[in-house]
């Protein structure tokens, strides 16, 4: 099963960019999934609301009011040039932002669940022994929450490897600058090369079960910590 350089390049992109993506997701949606999991605020529900909108929301329209904010007329056009950028659209960076936004839900949800699975106990506990929040958090909060976060990050990076439409249209398809897998799968098809289509497909698939089978084995897991 020969691969081309087009294919290889689509498939080390998409690698680079759900890596790069799923680190900013972890970064990002732990605070938002631990203030979301502890706050007693009415307020966290609409919050919690907005970052699941593209779990419903069709892509394209995701995608599109991202490339209105990320093109030259809107607020990214504005910021893109802080980075030495004239515009975050149709760029690798302008994915990783549309990816951030669009596989949030993904990582938020498992870990919100950990925290809130855990209960406040261990961290009450943790402050009686004089551990500063952080250090609790690192030592007590994070190991007991740890199968929600190999969640989160399986899912996202899953997630960002998957995605077509909003990449689609943030991206544009631009061979060795956004093209990523999905992309390519189409331009494929669009060509009549079908033989690479289903090669890239295939690879599609298998990495597909593989992580249905991570995620089974994760929650299989934490059952049985929890018994």
């Amino acid at each position: 099963m020969l691969l081309s350089n087009e294919t290889w390049t689509a498939i080390k992109l998409t690698a680079e960019l759900a890596t790069v993506t799923t680190f900013f997701l972890m970064a990002i949606g732990t605070p938002i999934a631990l203030w979301l999991s502890r706050s007693k605020t009415y307020g966290k529900e609409i919050v919690a609301s907005i970052i699941s909108i593209p779990l419903v929301l069709p892509p394209t329209v995701l995608g599109f009011y991202l490339l209105v904010f990320l093109g030259p007329n809107g607020p990214g056009g504005f910021i893109a040039p802080w980075f030495g950028m004239d515009k975050f659209a149709f760029t690798f960076e302008g994915l990783v932002i549309g990816s951030v936004i669009y596989s949030m839900p993904f990582v938020v949800q498992p870990i919100r669940n950990s925290f809130e699975a855990m209960g406040k106990r261990p961290m009450e506990v943790a402050a009686t022994l004089r551990a500063s929040p952080w250090k609790a958090f690192w030592k007590v909060a994070l190991p007991i929450a740890s199968p929600g976060f190999m969640t989160a990050a399986v899912l996202g990076f899953a997630h960002t490897v998957g995605e077509f439409g909003v990449v689609q249209m943030i991206g544009g398809n631009l061979p060795g600058k956004t093209a990523v897998i999905s992309t390519t799968i189409m331009s494929y098809v669009e060509a009549g090369q079908m033989h690479e289509a289903n090669v890239l497909s295939i690879i599609m698939v298998i990495f597909s079960f593989c992580i249905i089978l991570t995620v089974s084995l994760l929650q299989k897991f934490m059952q049985a910590r929890t018994l």
